[in-house]
């Protein structure tokens, strides 16, 4: 039986690349899509779009669910469909405007549950969803906040 020895520079040849009209193809239809909105969130909402979004009435509550980031911190970037899934999942969100009844009803003796600016948790089912550019918003009863936490991302995780 003969064997064949390859010489080292036969080793390190490249072997060509095949170019594909697929490959292309992808590539054009990439350049000419619009790029990604950022999704919304605390820190890029300004005031001119919350005063755009619906003034809640009565006693509830105008509440922007948490987003998660699209990355962990060792570098794994999550698919837009698991993104969009947490998003929907999510239990917690930051209080963008109160209704003028807000926790002024005989139960809330103690006072407001929270205030505009917190960040709260409610349940998962919890409040009506309003879809707007670059995410949704939720309106929540004033008793759905079940809690009031300092950081997101302290008590949420991805799927």
């Amino acid at each position: 039986m003969k064997t064949e020895t390859l010489s080292t520079s036969e080793t390190q040849k490249e072997v060509p690349k095949i170019n594909l009209g697929l490959e292309e193809k992808y590539e054009e239809e990439k350049k000419n899509q619009a790029p990604e909105k950022e999704p919304l969130n605390p820190d890029n909402i300004g005031d001119e779009t919350v005063n755009q979004l619906p003034e809640p009435s009565g006693y509830r509550l105008l509440v922007l669910p948490f987003t998660p980031k699209n990355k962990t911190k060792g570098g794994i970037i999550f698919s837009q469909e698991t993104l969009d899934r947490a998003r929907i999942a999510t239990t917690c969100g930051y209080v963008l405007k109160m209704g003028p009844l807000c926790y002024k009803d005989e139960k809330f003796t103690s006072g407001p549950w929270c205030k505009k600016g917190d960040w709260v948790i409610f349940a998962r089912y919890a409040g009506s969803r309003l879809p707007i550019e670059g995410g949704e918003v939720r309106l929540l009863n004033d008793d759905e906040v079940l809690g009031v936490i300092k950081n997101p991302e302290s008590v949420l995780h991805l799927i």
